[in-house]
């Protein structure tokens, strides 16, 4: 029997980092994963091949719609599937085999295997118990369904079979206007499906600042994809290798059909902790299938922590590596702290859309009293020489004392740009420290600092 200071379940964003942090602080620790590549959903079946994807198919709308006005002439690219599937699965590998380089360089024990926790301070993997003074549940998350929808991973298909399909569908409907049906929507719209999304809501990416999903829902259309808004998906038929969606618009009770090719299910994801044995240790659950944490990670058992997507909050790769951090600095005996005012999101379409802090809705809510800056992006030089001059930068600031309370940006590099905006409210700063802070030009970061002088006297550009 192998015995560790910690033992971290799950090899995801929030694992691995959790395990490498606690071996800098001189821990010595071991993380358990039975994937037979380190990373996670994240890096082998999300995020990172989603990305790939994303890049690949935008080069082909460069090369479709943008370069023979910058005087590239040629045959536009054909799309050979398989090489770009191949492509896609050397981007996956580079990262994992990345995690594993860390792993041997800062002295991790990979234990390969499922594992479950017999009792506290006890890890079991296949037939082996190991000892740990502390275990940290990463676990993550998996893809969710509906009732009356049936995932095969071929035909109706999550994130994952949407990244292995075997051909590209002529048809595809997407159930969820959420980050992973628009990305995966786009790549496949790209490739030149149809793509029509089916939301249950009357908006496309819920809890984004309306202003901006209502833009974005316009520059998607333009893209070709299609919307059908405060629709509640009934079922999906397969028969012969085709899909029936059956949907009722919530307004009028009116029961639709539409038929696909394949159907992306994409309505979000629900904590993994299946064979964990956390109800015989008698760990405390939400009613979400969450696991109940206090404000270090740890649950009501003395021992035993849990970050990332099996705990409340936004289920990001970003959050589950601040909190694989906290918690093993936590352990080691540091006082660390999360920022959860000061997480951004990103959705990594064309152009991409990001977002950290309030949003005008939550702000009205409060009943604060607040300034909006806001700069287009035709007015940055950098993007209209880009093709990239769609889109605009939104500042929300406090009316009295101009403090930055949140961000919104729709444009080229959004996912990039919103991180000065992160940092100035890491720091407390207003929109005029922004503004006052020099910007080199042309670069798109300059519609940044547009957007913080429009919280003051007005934008120069614009």
């Amino acid at each position: 029997m192998s015995s560790y200071d910690v033992i971290v379940i799950g090899a995801g964003p929030g694992g691995y980092v959790c395990a490498i942090r606690c071996a800098q602080l001189g821990l010595k620790v071991a993380c358990v994963e039975g994937r037979e590549t380190l990373g996670g959903t994240c890096l082998n079946v999300g995020c990172i091949p989603s990305k790939a994807m994303l890049h690949a198919t935008h080069m082909l709308h460069e090369a479709e719609h943008n370069f023979a006005d910058m005087g590239l002439k040629g045959k536009t690219p054909s799309v050979d599937w398989k090489q770009m599937l191949s492509y896609k699965e050397n981007v996956v590998g580079q990262n994992t085999g990345g995690i594993e380089f860390l792993f041997k360089k800062n002295k991790v024990d990979w234990l390969k295997g499922w594992g479950s926790i017999p009792e506290a301070g006890k890890v079991k993997v296949g037939d082996e118990v190991h000892e740990a003074k502390h275990i940290v549940v990463a676990s993550g998350s998996e893809a969710s369904s509906l009732p009356g929808v049936e995932v095969d991973e071929k035909t109706v298909v999550t994130s994952t079979g949407a990244l292995e399909l075997g051909k590209i569908p002529k048809k595809m409907v997407v159930i969820g206007a959420g980050v992973i049906g628009l990305e995966l929507g786009s790549v496949y719209a790209r490739l030149g499906a149809e793509v029509e999304v089916v939301e249950f809501l009357d908006a496309i990416t819920p809890g984004m600042d309306a202003e901006i999903a209502r833009q974005f829902q316009k520059m998607l259309t333009k893209q070709g994809l299609k919307f059908t808004l405060g629709a509640a998906v009934q079922g999906v038929e397969v028969k012969n290798n085709k899909a029936t969606v059956t949907y009722k618009l919530r307004k009028d009770d009116s029961e639709h059909t539409l038929q696909a090719d394949t159907v992306l299910v994409a309505t979000g994801r629900k904590p993994y902790t299946k064979g964990l044995g956390l109800e015989d240790l008698g760990i405390e659950m939400s009613e979400r299938g969450q696991i109940k944490t206090d404000a270090r990670y740890a649950t009501n058992v003395a021992g035993i922590y849990a970050i990332g997507d099996t705990i409340a909050g936004p289920m990001l790769a970003h959050k589950a590596e601040d909190e694989g951090m906290a918690v093993a600095e936590g352990i080691a005996g540091q006082h660390p702290h999360v920022n959860y005012g000061v997480i951004p999101g990103v959705i990594y379409t064309h152009p991409e859309v990001a977002n950290v802090g309030e949003t005008e809705e939550s702000l009205k809510d409060q009943g604060r009293k607040y300034k909006v800056g806001k700069f287009p992006f035709m007015g940055n030089a950098r993007a209209k020489a880009n093709f990239a001059g769609e889109g605009f930068v939104k500042i929300l600031v406090d009316a009295t004392t101009d403090r930055v309370l949140g961000a919104h940006i729709i444009g080229p590099m959004a996912g990039d740009l919103i991180h000065e905006i992160c940092v100035a409210m890491e720091f407390g700063a207003a929109a005029e420290d922004i503004a006052r802070t020099c910007h080199a030009h042309p670069t798109y970061s300059e519609a940044v600092r547009e957007a913080a002088l429009a919280c003051g006297d007005g934008a120069i550009h614009a």
